[in-house]
């Protein structure tokens, strides 16, 4: 497991990062965001979705839990998903999220609330809020993914 961190001055620095990790991204691939409420993880999806081409700000998903995206609008399928109000992980079977992998990516805010060993392959990404009000990113990047994200 390869591990690292990364400061982000601003909400463009935090956007950017989501534009890198499209540069690597692919179908059956999982990025997990952790990070307290409005640390900048929908800025980091938001910055991924707009480098795979869409167009216009794309909405929390916080009250739908999953926001699906498809081409055209991108340039294949993400799930962007908010895990927020789930109760618990036996919650998170009726969302068919692993079915969903076969053709999609998924991005998911936290994921924590699918429980122990949720997504073991996953990029795992946690943003803090520095005392600044800097952002400070780290993350661990299992074996799938070290070779793309350094």
């Amino acid at each position: 497991m390869k591990t690292g961190a990364l400061n982000l001055a601003d909400p463009l620095a935090t956007e950017a990062v989501g534009m890198r990790l499209a540069e690597v991204l692919g179908p059956g691939d999982v990025i997990t965001l952790s990070g307290p409420l409005g640390a900048g993880k929908t800025s980091i999806a938001r910055g991924l979705l707009a480098a795979l081409g869409l167009a216009g700000e794309a909405p929390s998903p916080s009250f739908a839990i999953v926001q699906p995206y498809d081409p055209p609008e991108v340039r294949f399928p993400v799930l962007h998903v908010d895990l927020y109000r789930l109760d618990g992980p036996d919650d998170l079977r009726e969302l068919g999220l692993d079915e969903a992998l076969f053709d999609a990516a998924l991005i998911v805010e936290w994921p924590d609330r699918a429980g122990e060993g949720a997504w073991p392959h996953a990029l795992r990404l946690a943003i803090a809020i520095e005392p600044n009000g800097a952002r400070r990113l780290t993350w661990e990047a299992p074996a799938a993914w070290e070779r793309r994200w350094s």
